[in-house]
């Protein structure tokens, strides 16, 4: 058997093994966990031939595993030939990884697959993977097919999509995201619609929430803060990066907010340029690590001080842990409302003139204290703190 194909049957070892989700190192530890769940955004990928969905999302979120479960439910009604996975972090160039999708594409010809399902995971691992896909594509090779492809980083991920006009299909985009506080209860067993019955116990696991966020491993109580880091690093050094100048970067914003701050306020603390801060900065937005939200005030000020939060608590837990800094409660109020205002309204900004906002999307405005306000602000700002803030979260 030639490489590619001990690296097909290596993917796909339903082809040769019934109970093959038994040994899966993915469902493996998915059956292994006390809380679990089969996650919604696997419903969101379109199986409509022609697709090609995008899925993106931070690592260690769970997308390869949501990807295997799909599989699992696909090869209970099609023919096991017509389900490739393959992790494109396998390959040493594009050519082999053309050589194994022509491989596969003679293999399910063979076997009678009239369609295939074909998922491609952390394909930024290869340069310019894009390439072969779209050529297979053009070619009419993978024309009648579903393709779902996967990465941790839209650094390179959303430019390659642009690289398909036209070729899309019935593809849809799916983000992966760790749970927000009402998906994080709902997998708790706990019905958000009854506030009243639950009352207490939402405001107990709230406080659990902002420990452990909503990626499935902390949620069971796994502590993988290093591994969440080295997943960080990793990206930052594939961008040409240094990871003791992001480890500089991130110890001094954390030293920083919430409050609202320059690039070149991070920048003069440790003797760097501004460019190099935004650029980092950057990158970590596009990993889903931070949010940047800009000020509002008659217009978006992109060229003014920037509030920057952190977008999972464990995230934050982790990322204070590695730079030795302390987490006040005050940001993890402040960081859970701008995140989950952000995924309602697809945008977050803030306000200051004689007071300041902090929070503003849609048509709402929310000032967050970590304590209770000790002054008045207009009647259509909504004042959360730490009594209110489980609800208001809830209301969104």
């Amino acid at each position: 058997m030639n490489t590619n194909m001990k690296i097909l049957y290596l993917f796909n070892p339903w082809w040769e093994i019934d109970d093959w989700e038994n040994k899966d190192k993915h469902l493996v530890e998915f059956n292994s966990m006390k809380i679990r769940w089969i996650p919604n955004w696997i419903k969101d990928i379109s199986l409509k031939p022609f697709s090609l969905n995008f899925v993106v999302g931070p690592r260690q979120v769970g997308k390869t595993t949501g990807m295997k479960l799909l599989i699992k439910e696909l090869l209970k009604k099609e023919n096991k030939f017509s389900v490739c996975y393959l992790d494109l972090e396998i390959f040493k160039d594009l050519e082999e990884f053309r050589e194994a999708l022509l491989s596969y594409d003679k293999i399910r010809k063979e076997n009678g697959a009239k369609r295939s399902f074909i998922f491609l995971d952390e394909v930024t691992n290869l340069k310019e993977w894009w390439r072969i896909v779209k050529s297979l594509i053009d070619s009419g090779t993978f024309s009648k097919d579903v393709i779902t492809v996967s990465g941790s980083s839209t650094i390179n991920i959303l430019k390659e999509r642009e690289s398909f006009p036209g070729r899309r299909g019935f593809g849809k985009d799916v983000e992966v995201l760790p749970l927000s506080f009402p998906e994080f209860l709902t997998v708790k067993g706990i019905e958000v619609s009854k506030k009243e019955t639950f009352k207490e116990k939402i405001r107990e696991e709230f406080q659990n929430y902002l420990k452990v966020g909503g990626y499935p491993k902390s949620i069971n109580g796994i502590d993988f803060s290093k591994d969440l880091i080295n997943s960080i690093e990793v990206e930052i050094l594939k961008a040409g990066k240094s990871s003791l100048i992001l480890k500089k970067i991130v110890s001094t914003l954390l030293e920083m907010v919430p409050s609202a701050l320059s690039f070149n306020s991070i920048a003069n603390k440790i003797e760097l340029s501004n460019k190099t801060v935004e650029s980092y900065l950057e990158d970590l937005e596009n990993l889903y690590v931070i949010k940047i939200a800009y000020l509002k005030e008659n217009g978006v000020k992109f060229r003014k001080e920037k509030k920057i939060f952190v977008r999972d608590p464990f995230l934050l837990h982790s990322l204070a842990y590695w730079c030795n800094k302390e987490v006040r409660k005050d940001f993890l109020f402040e960081f859970a409302v701008q995140e989950h205002l952000f995924r309602k309204f697809k945008e977050i900004y803030y306000y200051k003139n004689s007071y300041e906002i902090d929070c503003i999307a849609g048509n709402m405005k929310v000032e967050v204290k970590a304590g209770k306000p000790h002054r008045k602000y207009p009647k259509n700002v909504i004042v959360v703190d730490e009594e209110n803030i489980a609800d208001f979260l809830l209301s969104l």
